[in-house]
């Protein structure tokens, strides 16, 4: 009996010794989990101590940037108006900015209970600390590119009325290119950085697209980009930048700093310059367009080298549903767009093509 009885004692002493390890186990999990998602918070809701934003983790998905842009359309000019913005800042703040499998999910479950007058995003977002961060943050990003606009439907038609996305892809329709996420990878050229933008690989004299419309605030040579153009949009918000454009011949026309363009113009063509000090010089290996986007809250800061670029790659197959299509001038190396668009806040195009309202 007493061999039974002491059998007994151990096993007793091995669950119990079971049951704290796995208790320490959870704790430890949980730690982690909490520390994580604090990490998440701090990585990507960063501002100064005056709330100014001073850095953007953008993390939005493909998938999620094609479903809240749905929303947004499908139900613009309806009762209960859904903003595609407000969706994915609301998806944001509930994942600490990750978008994984969930985002989806997420956008349809808030959409529905929008439409179907359950809550109201107000309600919604009020427990949601860095909800307001990310509005903003994802406003700087996306703010130019869903409105109202008119555009030709066919060359030189009519004007027609839409609402929608009004940003364009930076390749031309019909011109071939190869891309991946390369944003962050490492640079040694003149000293070791990150590669801020976005590589779209293809062929010399590719047009290369106005994304969004806005002023060229850059023209020229750089050692680093070679020929490059960059343009800040009309509400000051977004830089984009344009490089390593063709040898000889690198922008459309007489383009020149100052001008305004309009989303969807030819503003130069793909290349591979860059690299020197000595302009005009083909020292990159691969033909492409590299493209950024830099954010700007702080222009004061931005002038002391606190720049804020995010990651395209997504932006970028979101937009290839928008292309703008163009046709060669003859007797030119030009081409040209072929439906004329224009927008409220728009200037005239430098290529003749944007028509104020």
């Amino acid at each position: 009996m007493q061999g039974i009885s002491e059998k007994r004692k151990q096993r007793c002493d091995r669950i119990k010794a079971a049951i704290v390890l796995e208790s320490a186990l959870l704790l430890v999990i949980g730690m982690i989990f909490f520390e994580h998602t604090d990490f998440l918070e701090n990585r990507t809701v960063e501002t100064t101590a005056d709330g100014t934003i001073k850095w953007v983790d953008f993390k939005v998905s493909y998938e999620a940037l094609c479903k809240a842009y749905e929303y947004d359309v499908e139900s613009h000019d309806k009762e209960v108006p859904l903003h595609w913005i407000e969706l994915l800042a609301y998806v944001a703040a509930k994942r600490g900015g990750e978008f994984g499998v969930e985002a989806v999910s997420d956008l349809r479950s808030i959409a529905e209970k929008l439409e179907q007058k359950e809550t109201t995003m107000a309600e919604a977002v009020k427990d949601l600390k860095y909800y307001p961060y990310y509005y903003e943050a994802y406003t700087a990003v996306l703010g130019g590119m869903v409105g109202e606009y008119e555009i030709q439907e066919e060359e030189g038609g009519p004007f027609v009325k839409k609402y929608g996305l009004k940003a364009f892809s930076p390749i031309a329709k019909g011109f071939p290119y190869s891309d991946y996420d390369d944003f962050g990878v490492s640079r040694s050229y003149g000293y070791k950085r990150q590669h801020l933008g976005h590589d779209m690989m293809g062929q010399v004299g590719t047009p290369i697209i106005a994304i969004e419309s806005g002023t060229v605030e850059a023209l020229g040579w750089n050692q680093y980009g070679g020929w490059r153009i960059g343009i800040r949009s009309f509400d000051k918000k977004r830089y984009y930048y344009y490089a390593h454009l063709r040898q000889n011949y690198p922008y459309y026309q007489d383009l020149k700093e100052g001008d305004a363009v309009t989303a969807g113009d030819v503003i130069g063509y793909m290349g591979h310059t860059g690299y020197s000090a000595k302009e005009n010089v083909n020292n990159i290996d691969t033909v492409h367009l590299h493209y950024g986007l830099e954010l700007i809250f702080d222009e004061k800061r931005r002038e002391e080298g606190n720049e804020i670029w995010v990651d395209c790659y997504s932006l970028t197959r979101f937009l290839y549903q928008n292309q703008s299509q163009v046709h060669k001038v003859e007797g030119t190396k030009e081409w040209k767009r072929t439906f004329e668009m224009k927008e409220e806040q728009a200037k005239p195009s430098v290529s003749g093509n944007a028509i104020p309202f």
